[in-house]
This record gives structure tokens, sequence and C-alpha cells, in this order.
């Protein structure tokens, strides 16, 4: 999720929790709701570092505990320094801990349930893992979160029952995107069921939770030999819990289509205006110039991250080749367009006659 929504979330955390648990315990969890986030220091050192490091350790089991530690720290040495006068109020650094700690729980498992995804066990285990439930940014939620914090600094008496009511939401509002989830895959094969061949003998089966990377680049490759279909995804939209986008990763391309669950559901295929008519082929062609690429360091940061890398390679004029690879998640984000160039969504390595790098960058 977004700092502001972590923020917010945190602050709600600390009123219904925290309410009596001494001055700075909601500093604590605060300043911890956002301390994950501290690997965006990285990009000072390149997109390309950000990427390779960005939702690892500071998300995994001992970045959580590292990190509460420092946050509770910070809060109690800044109120020993600059807030003398109420010492007999400061909470006890034991309950600062535990606060920080709640909040770096949240913050992983606000993450957690994105279609981004987070490397849950970094850095023991550098896999990403993802429950595509939310998007990046969840305007409901935001709305109901600082609705519920104005509402408690306007009128304190019913502060702490505000909080549990937007935090009530907050459960409900997951709960609901997790049927309507799985009310998209169950309807995906039916919607485009006129553009999917047979299924993979090893194809994922849907289910709630992701894991990636599962496939070496030589595996990709060796799929293309025989046309079949992989997976099928269904990956959240920014406006609305009905919206998704369909991804079903075929063994040589992507299909991607809208689905609006409202409406699309039990369209008949064979209409003028079924949905799969709208759906967008993206080639995923592993030629030998892609498979070079992807031996370099930019290829396998970004095909560490990337969960489905539509990937295109073209031979120039002057024999060297280009390789370019787009997320599909991401390709239809708000003023965007499959294939367009979405900053670290998507990558670029040009390759000289003989194999060597010419260029290499983030973006189209």
């Amino acid at each position: 999720m977004d700092n502001v929504t972590h923020t917010l979330f945190g602050a709600t955390l600390g009123r219904a929790v925290f309410h009596r648990a001494g001055r700075g315990a909601t500093a604590a969890i605060v300043l911890a709701s956002n301390a994950p986030d501290a690997d965006i220091v990285m990009t000072a050192t390149g997109a390309l570092n950000y990427l390779t490091w960005h939702r690892g350790p500071t998300h995994g089991p001992l970045g959580v505990i590292g990190l509460a530690v420092v946050a509770a720290a910070l809060v109690w040495g800044w109120q020993r320094v600059y807030d003398v006068a109420r010492r007999a109020e400061h909470a006890s650094f034991p309950t600062l801990l535990l606060a920080a700690g709640t909040g770096l729980v949240a913050h992983v498992l606000m993450d957690f349930p994105t279609s981004y995804g987070t490397r849950l066990l970094s850095p023991f285990n550098w896999d990403w893992y993802a429950v595509d439930l939310m998007p990046i940014i969840d305007l409901y939620l935001l709305a109901v979160l600082t609705g519920g914090l104005i509402l408690g600094a306007r009128r304190p008496a019913v502060r702490r029952q505000a909080a549990f009511v937007v935090i009530a939401f907050t459960m409900l509002n997951y709960t609901m995107r997790a049927a309507a989830h799985q009310w998209a895959l169950a309807a995906a094969p039916a919607v485009l069921a006129p553009l999917l061949p047979p299924p993979c003998d090893d194809a994922v089966p849907p289910a709630l939770l992701s894991r990636w990377p599962v496939d070496g680049f030589a595996d990709h490759r060796a799929r293309g030999a025989t046309r079949c279909l992989i997976e099928l995804a269904a990956v959240p939209t920014f406006l609305s819990p009905f919206r998704w986008q369909i991804i079903a990763r075929i063994s040589d391309s992507y299909q991607t289509v809208g689905l609006n669950l409202l409406r699309d559901v039990g369209h008949p295929a064979d209409a003028l205006d079924a949905p799969w008519r709208t759906a967008r082929h993206h080639p995923d062609q592993w030629t030998p110039a892609v498979l070079t690429a992807a031996e370099t360091e930019l290829g396998r940061v970004f095909l560490g991250f990337s969960r489905f890398p539509a990937t295109s390679s073209m031979l120039n004029d002057d024999d060297s080749s280009t390789v370019h690879w787009v997320d599909l998640r991401f390709a239809n984000t708000p003023g965007g367009r499959p294939g367009s160039p979405r900053g670290m969504f998507s990558a670029l390595v040009v390759l000289a006659p003989d194999g060597r790098v010419r260029t290499m960058r983030l973006g189209g």
C-alpha cells in the first residue's frame, strides 16, 4: 500500500489499541508503519539497485524485529531529550516496542494482499508472494481512514469507537475483495475461452496465494515449443472491486482483458460484444537474444521482480538486437497502455551482434 494509507492506518491502530499506553505509543506505531519503506534510500544508488532491494529484508522477519527496536528506541530517546516535563506520562520501552512491532506487522500484512507482492521471507528466501486483492492505492480505504481520524479529532468522546469502526470496515473491505477475486478467477476461463489453448501438464491451478519466480530462463523458451495455458490471474484495478484485469499466461504469449463482474459474467461467448473480443495479445518469444539479455544484471533483477513479463525482441539493421520486457500487472495502470514504458515496470536491453551489452535500462 501507499505510505499515506500506512500512516493513517497506524494512527487508527494507535487510537483503538494503544489509547491508554502512555505518551509516545501512537508516535511509535505511526513511525513503524512506514519504516519498512526505508528501502527507498536505495534509489540514491540507482533505480535498478532499488528494485533489487525493494520490499526485501525490511519486509522480512529480521527487518520487522530490527526496525521495531529502532522505531521504539527513536521515540524513547526523543522523549527523554525533548519531552522531559512530561516524563511521568511516557510509555515504557516495552510498550513502545510492542506498538512499533504492531505497526510493522500491519505494514507487511497490508502490502502482502496487493498485486505488487512482498518478499516475506527475505533475506532467507527472495521469492515474491502476493494475494491479488488490493491495488497499491485503495481510494475507498483512504477515504474511510481519513474520515475516521477527522471524526475522532472533532469528537474525542467517540475517538476510540470511530477507530474500531474503521478497522472493522478495513477487514470487511479485504473480505469483500477476496470474494470478488475468487469470483473473477472462476469467471476468467469462460470469459477468455475462445482464446485459450488446453492447459499445460504443469499448469498453475487458480489459488489465493501467488509466488514467483518459479521458472528458469531456459524454461520459458522450452515452454514455447507447445502452445498451452500456464496460468490465469485476476489483478485488481483502482476504481472498483468489481473490475479486474484478467491475465492469461500462455506458453508463447499473454492475453489480457478487463472484466466487469457485474456485466461480463455469463455473457455468451459468441455474442458480438463478448468480452474476449476486446482482449489484447502480448507476444512472449524467448529468442536466443532474450536468453542472453536475461543473464545481464538488469535481466536477472527485472525478471526476478516481474510476475508476468511479456517479452519481445527485434533484430536491428546493424545486426544488433533489442530486447524489451513489460510487466503486464502494471501495463494498464492509469495513464498507461499495454507495452508502454512504466518506469520500473518495463526494461530494455540492446545487444551488439557479438552479444555484448550496448544499452540496458529500466523503462522503455
